[in-house]
């Protein structure tokens, strides 16, 4: 549950802290005091998104820090899987800058907002004050419904089969053209698939040709010059070449090592390097006769590199590009060619898909009228208690085509006089019957999540007397088995609080300051007085509101 809660320079509010305990805790407070600042710095520090200017003029940044006891296993899952420890008390933190950037930390340690989000959703779940007028889109009844259900599972088995088989009807939608198309399209890739394959492309083929151009091309300078190295190996007519001077080397080396063997390593080298130095010359021969090139054949390379440059241009910005669009094209080719044959497959397995997913949709109608049985008496006693006696409480429920929620189409109907028929919530709900209709909607939730923490911001709008006395009764009934928050501007509500704090606004030249007060008995007292009566505070209106804390303890 919510601790405590420390604002810093967040709208009106310099420096505030608000210490919460289990139970009903009650905010009261007059309009424009800052009580929705502090449901912004709840939303804040749960990771919601946020504005700069939330940040307190004048102040480089708002802070707010939030600490949780008595953590969920939910919660404490929810932090191991984040990476961090999940220990006996929880701190939140969130920094908004005036420049519009933040940060996040849980526990001290830094966090994305993301993080703070997905942990945030299981620490408090906030009803705000126009939450009631959703009741009135009947868009949002299906999910109300689902989540009393507790229908996940139906759910996510029927959703898994409706996307399997809309994904056939598009492969289906994609192979349905007409007769004329298809023939114009096979024509197309077969034209482009033989002049393809006709080139008889080979990866790599283009760089090789490249390189046998400029050989070619500068044929005559290379000649020359392995002549020349030739020469100067094995020698011309006109002088020796190196080969013949290092015989003659070897020659005397020879004779010396004859009459001082030491120098016989000596002679061997030299050997070895004759031997090498006349294989070189042997292999720039063969070279040299390699340059001549067969007649036409760099008038061959020009055509073929003509070509593949050709088909570069049509079909890949290189030639593995125009070899990957071969490939590709083959394949929808034959994809074309057997379309018939597997939208025959296809048929049959949307068929089968279909009824698996109808089946599917089945059960997930089942369980939803099921829960509406149960949720209607759930909710007609919850606001009979609520002064709204005599209501009926209607599900209009009609199967339709199969969609991603299912085949139901639901609208909540009801009918909150004696004898009249069930019409639709948003045409005859008021706004203090809508509040009291989502606070025993809100009731009927509670036990279908493990969230420990509850606020109601002005669930009470449209409501006074009886009807505020019950809504406060029901709201401490709730808060028996978790914490709950709620502003109200009624005194009915605030007078069965466990705890009690007034939000109040001072002026001090020309600055707005917020205060958040902790009330004692007799503060309580004054505080309920000025709710009943106004600025004028009566012995009578203090007597009433002592007799109403006193009966909240009986």
């Amino acid at each position: 549950m919510l601790s405590s809660l420390k604002i810093e320079n967040v709208a009106v509010i310099e420096k505030a802290q608000a210490q919460f305990t289990a139970g009903l805790n009650v905010l009261t407070g007059e309009t424009g005091a800052g009580k929705s600042i502090l449901i912004d710095s709840i939303n804040a520090i749960l990771g919601n998104r946020t504005s700069r200017d939330l940040v307190r003029t004048g102040a480089a940044k708002a802070c707010i820090w939030a600490t949780f006891t008595d953590l969920s296993p939910r919660t404490r899952a929810l932090l191991e899987e984040a990476g961090y420890e999940a220990e006996d008390e929880l701190l939140l933190y969130r920094e908004i800058s005036a420049e519009g950037k933040g940060g996040c930390r849980i526990n001290g340690m830094p966090a994305t907002a993301a993080v703070l989000r997905e942990i945030g959703g299981s620490l408090i779940n906030i009803h705000g004050q126009h939450d009631s007028q959703s009741l009135t889109n009947p868009a949002r009844h299906l999910a109300l419904l689902d989540t009393f259900a507790q229908d996940q599972a139906q759910l996510e088995e029927y959703q898994t089969l409706y996307r399997r088989l809309i994904r056939v009807k598009r492969q289906m939608d994609a192979l349905e053209m007409d007769e004329t198309e298809k023939q114009r399209r096979i024509e197309v890739l077969q034209f482009q698939l033989q002049e393809i394959e006709e080139a008889r492309l080979q990866p790599g083929e283009e760089e090789q040709l490249q390189a046998r151009r400029r050989v070619l091309s500068h044929a005559q300078t290379i000649a020359q010059q392995l002549s020349a190295a030739h020469a100067a190996l094995s020698g011309d007519d006109d002088a020796a070449g190196a080969a013949d001077g290092l015989g003659a080397a070897c020659g005397a080396m020879e004779q010396a090592a004859a009459l001082d063997p030491d120098l016989q390593s000596l002679a061997e080298k030299l050997n070895e390097y004759y031997y090498g130095l006349r294989d070189l010359a042997e292999e720039l021969a063969q070279r040299l006769e390699s340059t001549d090139a067969e007649p036409g054949e760099l008038d061959r390379i020009e055509e073929r590199l003509d070509l593949i440059y050709r088909l570069r241009q049509k079909y890949g910005t290189d030639l593995e590009g125009v070899l990957a669009f071969a490939d590709k094209a083959r394949t929808e080719l034959e994809t074309i060619q057997t379309s018939q044959q597997q939208l025959e497959e296809l048929a049959v397995q949307k068929q089968q898909l279909y009824q698996q997913a109808k089946q599917a949709a089945e059960v997930l109608t089942k369980a939803r009228l099921a829960a509406f049985d149960a949720l209607q008496g759930q909710l007609v006693e919850a606001l009979t208690f609520l002064n709204m006696p005599g209501i009926r409480f209607v599900l209009q429920h009609s199967r339709g085509p199969l969609a991603l929620a299912g085949q139901d189409s639901v609208e909540f109907y009801i009918s909150a006089n004696a004898g009249e028929d069930p019409k639709p919530l948003a045409r005859i709900a008021s706004g203090g019957e809508l509040s009291r209709i989502m606070l025993a909607l809100k009731s009927a939730l509670a036990d279908k999540d493990d969230i420990p923490t509850v606020i109601y911001d002005e669930i009470d709008t449209g409501v006074s007397g009886l009807a505020a006395g019950r809504i406060g009764e029901k709201l401490r009934q709730t808060s028996r088995g978790r914490q709950v928050l709620c502003i109200t501007h009624t005194a009915q509500i605030a007078a069965l609080a466990d705890t009690h704090l007034l939000i109040a606004k001072q002026v001090e030249g020309s600055r707005t300051y917020t205060q958040i007060h902790p009330l004692d008995e007799q503060g309580r007292v004054e505080v309920l007085a000025r709710i009943i009566s106004g600025d004028h505070v009566t012995e009578l209106s203090l007597a009433n509101a002592r007799e109403m804390l006193q009966q909240r303890r009986s």
